[in-house]
């Protein structure tokens, strides 16, 4: 059993972000008899946030496919197996018949799924991934929240510590904030790299994330060991005030959904949970004055009122900029805005590219702060 089991590979129900159970095995993309490489596309899985594919993190035949398309199944249940031609059917079937979903260890996922700060603005939520090294702090952009890293977080933490936030005013953190603008943003995120005591972060901002990253690069640069802006505003003039104005101003799902599609490429990803978590989200006490003021200081008719890029230049800071090469809210075009920055267009992605090209984002992130 030992020398066959060292043969076979398992695929596995992958477990994304810090809240999922189970996912529902949408399509196959690969035959049985395929022979994958790692990276490749092999399935669609549905969660109750999001769709989104898994791309193989081994190579090897594909001999069995387990899973059933349409099922649920918990994380890490096994919908696949892949294994050389030496390895018999009787073998394969063995395995899977033997196959038990791991238990959760007794140190992983222990404790609060999510954690709190209180803040001089108020309390904040945020998540925490361990790791070894300059920690990262991800940063989500106009009306999201962490979980717009859902597909993020655990991948980077193999390589460093991972911290992501509910900025003020989103997700659970407090929603009662004056004069919500950039200045608040930034200071919030300073104040909480002081309560976790994060001397120096890589931070990773999306879109008015990426804003706020590079306005705390700019004004105080010691806090700072690299930054990867996606989607990023701040770096040119336009934004698509459809969506912006279409979401602040939307009160029910036949009116958000719409505006929610400018978000991605596939915008069949825009799903009915998304559209409901969003509208409890908004109708919340507070949230809508809160988005109201929000984008009339940022991103009033259509214009950023806020630049980064010059100020980026000449920092002695690493920086990379990676966008949806069909981002439909920030064109793409701003990717070039910063002539020091290395820069990555991903096809096949809109402005929530870290969702929809997940993979590949990651893979760019890991590898600028190791550098």
């Amino acid at each position: 059993m030992t020398g066959m089991s060292d043969l076979i590979t398992p695929i596995i129900m992958p477990k994304w972000g810090l809240s999922m159970q189970e996912g529902t095995l949408a399509e196959w993309h690969v035959e049985e008899g395929t022979e994958i490489s790692p990276g490749d596309e092999i399935m669609d899985v549905e969660t109750d946030k999001i769709a989104n594919v898994v791309e193989a993190a081994d190579g090897g035949l594909l001999r069995r496919r387990v899973g059933t398309e349409g099922q649920v199944y918990p994380v890490r249940a096994l919908l696949g197996v892949m294994a050389p031609d030496s390895v018999s059917d009787t073998e394969i079937d063995a395995y899977v018949d033997a196959f038990v979903v791991p238990k959760v260890e007794e140190d992983e996922d222990t404790g609060p799924t999510y954690q709190f700060a209180e803040l001089p603005i108020g309390r904040i939520r945020y998540a925490e991934r361990g790791g070894d090294g300059v920690p990262v702090l991800l940063i989500h952009g106009f009306g999201g929240d962490l979980d717009n890293w859902l597909f993020n977080i655990d991948a980077i933490a193999g390589t460093a510590p991972v911290y992501a936030l509910d900025l003020p005013g989103h997700g659970q953190s407090i929603k009662a904030v004056d004069n919500p603008g950039l200045g608040v943003m930034v200071d919030a995120a300073l104040a909480f790299m002081d309560h976790v005591q994060i001397d120096k972060a890589h931070l990773v901002g999306h879109s008015m994330g990426g804003l706020i990253s590079g306005r705390v690069a700019i004004d105080h640069p010691a806090r700072v060991a690299s930054l990867t802006l996606i989607g990023s505003a701040g770096l040119g003039d336009e934004i698509n005030p459809d969506y912006v104005e279409g979401f602040v101003a939307s009160t029910s799902r036949r009116e958000l959904k719409p505006k929610l599609q400018h978000l991605f490429a596939d915008q069949g990803l825009v799903n009915r949970s998304m559209v409901d978590d969003l509208l409890k989200y908004k109708r919340l006490d507070g949230v809508q004055d809160f988005l109201e003021n929000l984008s009339a200081s940022l991103f009033s008719g259509g214009q950023q009122a806020d630049r980064i890029a010059d100020g980026l230049g000449p920092l002695d800071c690493p920086c990379q900029i990676i966008w949806g090469a069909e981002d439909a809210v920030i064109p793409a075009a701003h990717a070039k805005a910063i002539s020091t920055a290395s820069v990555t267009v991903i096809d096949g992605a809109g402005h929530m590219v870290q969702m929809e090209q997940a993979a590949k984002v990651n893979d760019l992130i890991k590898a600028h702060i190791s550098a």
